[in-house]
């Protein structure tokens, strides 16, 4: 079982804690601040625990040929891909603001650092936990300052492979124990063929000192809902207020319906998970008594007689009596009165009988 930390205040992740959801607004706000707070309180009604977004130091990501790059798509913001992002840039005030307002509606608000002067500013804006994203998880100097921050991190795997994540668990592990995997395959949207949750597994096997996640670009929620079933303890979904927006995230992105419909497939699904053990529950009874069988007579047996096996069957019988199981080790033993073909074998029915106790 994964090792479970405080993630958030008071919101432990692992073990046998419910699934955390992230909901990554990311950039799908389009630069506006009001519709920001919208896709937060969205976040929140429909149940998710977080309200993430992607926050850079364009200078810091960037080079300059980069962000002067010409960006003609019909996503761009601006003539240049430097004017594109910082269309889509929150000032450090404007992210304070929305800090403060996930706080006064009561939902969990962080930002994947996108570089390290980013993580700087979000360390000092006091977020809960990093995320990092797929495109730092080989930056091994951005984790290890990250790491040094001594905040929980929630670490993506898209585009790198086992070796790396050895190596990245490796690096942090021995700075901060804080911090879990998410498997995600970093293509928008995702085709079914590429998600590979099997690597949930692999991780969980390789990893099991640390919780595992996933973070999924794919349409629909049942991808997202199996990696729960396979144990996924955090569960991140880009998320939209409407598929049709300009933006390349969008239509990988789970508009508010759906958001509410993964949430609460995920709860489901956790409740159905249940426990190891396999035995008669109490919401079975009524079904045991009603077609619970027991072992009869198939024919009459006179009383002394010496129970063989054809002389028993199974049927659905009243009263209750032996269960099926319990047919091979009758074979052998006395009974203390006539019993008629058909009839239900009892315990009083049967000589010297020690009841044997179910495990």
């Amino acid at each position: 079982m994964s090792r479970e930390f405080e993630l958030c205040p008071g919101r432990r992740v692992g073990g046998e804690q419910p699934c955390f959801i992230i909901a990554e607004i990311g950039q799908n706000h389009q630069g506006d601040l009001a519709t920001a707070k919208r896709m937060i309180r969205m976040a929140k009604d429909c149940g998710a625990d977080c309200a993430k977004f992607q926050k850079s130091e364009l200078e810091y990501k960037f080079n300059k040929k980069a962000l002067e790059r010409p960006y003609t798509s019909k996503h761009s913001w601006g003539k240049t891909y430097g004017e594109h992002k910082r269309h889509l840039e929150f000032s450090h005030d404007q992210y304070r603001e929305l800090k403060k307002y996930a706080e006064e509606i009561g939902i969990f608000f962080t930002a994947s650092g996108m570089d390290e002067m980013a993580v700087e500013f979000l360390h000092e804006l006091d977020v809960p936990f990093f995320k990092v994203g797929s495109g730092d998880t080989n930056n091994f100097p951005y984790l290890e300052k990250t790491a040094q921050k001594g905040r929980p991190m929630v670490i993506s795997s898209g585009m790198q492979s086992m070796n790396t994540m050895h190596q990245v668990y490796q690096i942090v592990k021995p700075i901060n124990p804080n911090f879990c995997f998410l498997q995600c395959t970093s293509a928008y949207p995702l085709q079914p063929e590429d998600v590979n949750l099997r690597v949930i597994s692999a991780y969980q096997s390789a990893f099991p000192d640390i919780p595992i996640g996933y973070s999924g670009h794919e349409t629909g929620i049942a991808i997202s809902v199996a990696a729960v079933a396979m144990g996924a303890k955090i569960v991140e979904r880009h998320v939209t207020l409407d598929k049709t927006w300009k933006g390349s995230d969008h239509q990988a992105s789970l508009e508010p319906n759906e958001l509410a419909e993964l949430v609460k497939a995920i709860r489901t699904v956790e409740k159905a998970m249940g426990s190891p053990v396999k035995q008669l529950l109490p919401c079975e009874m009524a079904c045991n008594e009603k077609l619970g069988k027991s072992v009869v007579a198939k024919v009459t047996i006179p009383e002394g007689a010496i129970l063989t096996l054809d002389m028993l069957t199974v049927k659905v019988g009243e009263p209750k009596g032996f269960p099926p199981e319990a047919i091979f080790d009758l074979v052998g033993q006395k009974v203390k009165k006539t019993i008629e073909e058909d009839e239900t074998i009892t315990e009083q029915a049967v000589e010297n009988h020690v009841k044997k106790v179910k495990c």
